[in-house]
């Protein structure tokens, strides 16, 4: 038997769903998908300076470590971007982003 304190109840905005009015529906998945890799490349992170320090014989594997990281940051410098327009165009028509989607997209759960 389980009560209410025990269930966590997923707080996660539905795919196509849109905080307010005015926001495009595409920042809804920029904005999961800037959070996924964001927290992808934050960990990885850690693991490329010795990856780096192990493939420092082989100049090539070197190189094609460069390029993925770069192309990582690359792509996640224009998620920034597109993220930052997409709240402008809200900000513009005078809304503003509830706090729990803001929750619900960090997957917060309720205690």
């Amino acid at each position: 038997m389980t009560t209410d304190s025990t269930i966590h109840r997923n707080r996660r905005p539905p795919l196509g769903a849109t905080p307010t009015a005015s926001t495009p529906r595409w920042l809804v998945a920029v904005a999961r998908c800037d959070r996924a890799l964001s927290s992808w490349f934050i960990g990885a992170g850690f693991f490329f300076a010795p990856l780096l320090l192990i493939l420092d014989p082989w100049p090539f594997a070197v190189t094609v470590a460069w390029v993925a990281i770069s192309l990582c940051g690359l792509w996640l410098g224009l998620l920034g971007a597109f993220m930052a327009a997409g709240l402008a165009r809200v900000l513009r028509a005078g809304d503003v982003i509830p706090d729990e989607f803001w929750s619900g997209l960090l997957d917060y759960r309720q205690q």
